[in-house]
């Protein structure tokens, strides 16, 4: 399960040690953590990282299907972790050390910048390849946070993007080795934590308006 630990103005947020699925558990314990980090004041910043071979594999599809009659609260409910993530009121960063798939990939698109590991792992949007359509909600954070030109190729070809190509393509901003990854997230978020408080949060919420209103609505969120 995440764990968050604080190293000076950084909070960081281990997301786990597995694939790091979105189950419903997991979900509650990332909002928990994160209601802590808001709830301080002062100069401070978020770094999410991983231990292991993945960053997050995204949606517990193993959990859904056993779950089916509670599908769209819980769509609602990862939708409404990316829409806080988004314009959560600190600077924050991806640390991405390994796999960062479906979800977990669009997770680290709701923070504010992503460090990725140059050598192993990679990126991915595979909703095309495994079948399942890309939310309203999804398909607005995809395409308000990377160019027109790469949301498309990530989300029609399920490219999967090494860390050089990624930074390329503009999806991580930098690539480094896997023991400085963690490192070079945190020395980013530390650079940054003097912009938290309200003002950061206005802008955040007005640039992304209707993603985050597309992303809040529990009317449609499966059409």
């Amino acid at each position: 399960m995440p764990t968050l630990d604080r190293q000076g103005d950084v909070f960081v947020l281990d997301l786990g040690t597995g694939e790091n699925r979105f189950h419903p558990d997991w979900l509650t314990s990332v909002s928990t953590a994160l209601d802590e980090v808001e709830r301080q004041t002062g100069p401070r910043a978020l770094v999410t990282v991983a231990t292991g071979k993945f960053y997050s594999n995204g949606l517990d599809l193993e959990w859904l299907f056993s779950n089916l009659d509670r599908h769209r609260d819980y769509v609602v409910s990862v939708q409404g972790l990316f829409a806080r993530m988004l314009s959560l009121p600190v600077p924050t960063v991806a640390a991405l050390q390994g796999h960062t798939f479906a979800a977990g990939a669009m997770l680290s698109l709701t923070h504010d910048f992503r460090v990725m590991r140059a050598d192993r792992g990679y990126w991915c949007l595979p909703e095309a390849d495994i079948n399942i359509p890309f939310t309203p909600g999804m398909s607005a954070l995809v395409q308000a946070r990377l160019a027109p030109q790469i949301a498309h190729e990530a989300m029609l070809s399920s490219r999967r993007y090494g860390g050089v190509d990624a930074v390329t393509a503009g999806i991580a901003d930098r690539a480094v080795t896997q023991g400085e990854v963690r490192t070079a997230a945190v020395e980013l978020a530390q650079s940054q934590a003097g912009k938290a408080g309200d003002t950061l949060k206005i802008i955040k919420t007005r640039m992304y308006a209707s993603t985050l209103a597309t992303l809040r609505d529990t009317t449609l969120p499966l059409s």
